[in-house]
């Protein structure tokens, strides 16, 4: 059986065990401690390791076994999303509204059973924003944010951590427009994580742990990244081209 190894905040940031080391039960729990600073997390995101733990809880470190992945050309995009992106007036940013993004998905209004976006978890994504790491897409409807994602783009794929809604479809928008952006630039991965039944119906599948470190060496190598360069954007109408 494996053990849990616990790394102190003065370990190199990539100091992670190899990911078959990881607890069968929880599925994926791989280590314990260390910190958020932007290399550990970066270095994390490489092996194919996130962070996720709740308010109390030290940093948990996870790869679980198989992963969630989601080929952007494989979304499935519904009659009823189609509409959704066509008629209900989204006007969609990327980048323009991070850490607004981020404060949403963490919300007790829309997770009244809690979150695990703690004040130390936004911190140190807001700090991979600003470093050019971690990026968002906001939708917008009569000049209010209604939906929107984040998450962390490297090479050729883009991690997702969480999105949120507050208007019919509006998160399922968000992801159109991502994988909209990713086709359109290079991209060819996002990493859902962990499988649930929305993502599965969106198109995401699951695959062997190996396999996808495989497929991160592969479309994760460097550190130049398929996200578009900020640009000072305004809300534009989308699905209306």
């Amino acid at each position: 059986m494996s053990a849990i190894v616990w790394l102190s905040d003065r370990d190199p940031p990539d100091a992670f065990p190899p990911v078959d080391r990881a607890l069968r039960e929880p599925d994926g729990l791989l280590a314990v401690g260390g910190d958020l600073s932007p290399q550990r997390v970066i270095a994390a995101y490489r092996q194919g390791i996130f962070p996720w733990y709740s308010p109390g809880q030290p940093i948990l470190w996870w790869s679980p076994d198989p992963r969630a992945i989601l080929y952007p050309q494989e979304l499935r995009v519904s009659r009823s999303l189609r509409k959704s992106i066509r008629n209900r007036g989204y006007a969609t940013t990327l980048d323009q509204a991070f850490a607004d993004v981020i404060a949403a998905c963490a919300s007790s209004e829309l997770r009244p059973d809690g979150t695990w976006i703690s004040a130390e978890m936004s911190h140190a994504y807001v700090e991979l924003h600003a470093l050019g790491w971690a990026h968002s897409v906001e939708i917008w409807r009569e000049g209010a944010l209604v939906g929107g994602l984040y998450g962390v783009a490297l090479g050729r794929v883009f991690f997702g951590e969480s999105m949120f809604c507050r208007e019919r479809d509006a998160s399922k928008v968000a992801l159109a427009r991502l994988c909209e952006v990713m086709l359109g630039n290079g991209g060819e991965l996002i990493d859902c994580q962990m499988a649930t039944g929305h993502l599965e119906s969106l198109g995401a599948r699951l695959v062997p742990r190996r396999q996808f470190v495989a497929l991160l060496k592969h479309h994760a190598p460097g550190n130049a990244s398929f996200w578009p360069q900020r640009t000072a954007e305004t809300p534009s109408d989308y699905g209306k081209s």
